[in-house]
């Protein structure tokens, strides 16, 4: 039975309120009738990551036909194919309200592929190239969602917002993704602090691990300065959701500094009060208002 339009958009919103909590926040500043196809989006991206991640016990071949099966029915569901699947009508349906371009969803599972058997990156280039498809399609494919005065200058910064938002994850899930094998800390940037992946596995942050994570944070923070000329660009009615976003995913990056670059004693996370202060903020900022991660 294909499922019901409505029960699929629910279906997406539960998968935002349980893993997307911060960006689940900032979503709420957004008028209602946006929220729906936000949460279809963190929806898609999301099961596909858990296909990925949660099914780590099968072989990488397995694995890897359980995400093509979904894919196949979602290709199925852009030909207009009746879909059985609990959260894709919602997909299919924001997608073709907005007239999502097709080719970021190809380049989101590509990348969600490369999960399956690539553990590590030699260079920040190539690292760029899978967050290519699993961080800047995200900004791409939620821009004509939130809307913008000028959609052409604000899709750069819209991927450079991806990039600082998935750079941060990576950055304070440095011990998480190591338990699944994995890490998103490029090789030349070991390499250049004296850093090993065994001393990573260990969890002890040495002198040369909190250069490291210094320095990766300081790339982030140069994408989130890319990414914030966009956000007065977008609808008056769409900012105060992404300055409240931008400003909590960059209160991470705040909160590892604090920390002292140790990112295996705690896992990093904005206390709920600042939370709730960055939101009603961004609510008050007047839109059009330049932006800055906070001090």
């Amino acid at each position: 039975m294909v499922t019901d339009l409505a029960a699929a958009y629910a279906r997406c919103r539960e998968l935002h309120r349980e893993h997307g909590r911060t960006y689940y926040l900032a979503t709420r500043l957004l008028p209602a009738w946006k929220r729906r196809h936000v949460h279809a989006l963190y929806g898609f991206t999301r099961y596909a990551d858990e296909i990925v991640d949660r099914t780590e016990s099968r072989p990488p071949a397995e694995r890897a036909a359980l995400l093509n099966q979904w894919s196949e029915r979602f290709l199925a569901g852009l030909r207009g194919e009746p879909v059985d699947d609990e959260l894709l009508p919602a997909v299919l349906h924001t997608i073709a309200v907005f007239d999502l371009d097709l080719e970021d969803f190809e380049k989101f599972l590509r990348s969600m592929t490369m999960d399956i058997t690539v553990t590590e990156y030699r260079t920040y280039d190539d690292l760029l190239d899978y967050m290519e498809g699993s961080a800047a399609v995200i900004g791409t494919m939620m821009l004509p969602i939130l809307g913008s005065s000028d959609p052409a200058a604000a899709r750069e910064p819209a991927r450079q917002l991806g990039f600082a938002f998935q750079l941060t994850n990576f950055i304070r899930d440095v011990a998480e993704d190591l338990e699944r094998g994995r890490i998103y800390l490029p090789q030349e940037h070991l390499d250049e602090y004296g850093v090993t992946r065994r001393t990573l596995q260990k969890g002890v942050t040495t002198p040369a691990a909190r250069e490291l994570i210094k320095a990766e944070v300081a790339i982030a923070k140069r994408h989130y300065a890319a990414a914030a000329p966009g956000i007065p660009l977008l609808e008056p009615a769409s900012q105060a959701c992404m300055r409240t976003a931008f400003q909590l995913y960059g209160g991470i990056l705040a909160e590892i500094e604090a920390a002292g670059y140790d990112v295996f004693a705690r896992r990093a996370t904005v206390p709920n009060r600042r939370r709730a202060a960055v939101a009603v903020r961004s609510l008050l900022t007047r839109p059009g208002t330049p932006i800055r991660l906070a001090a």
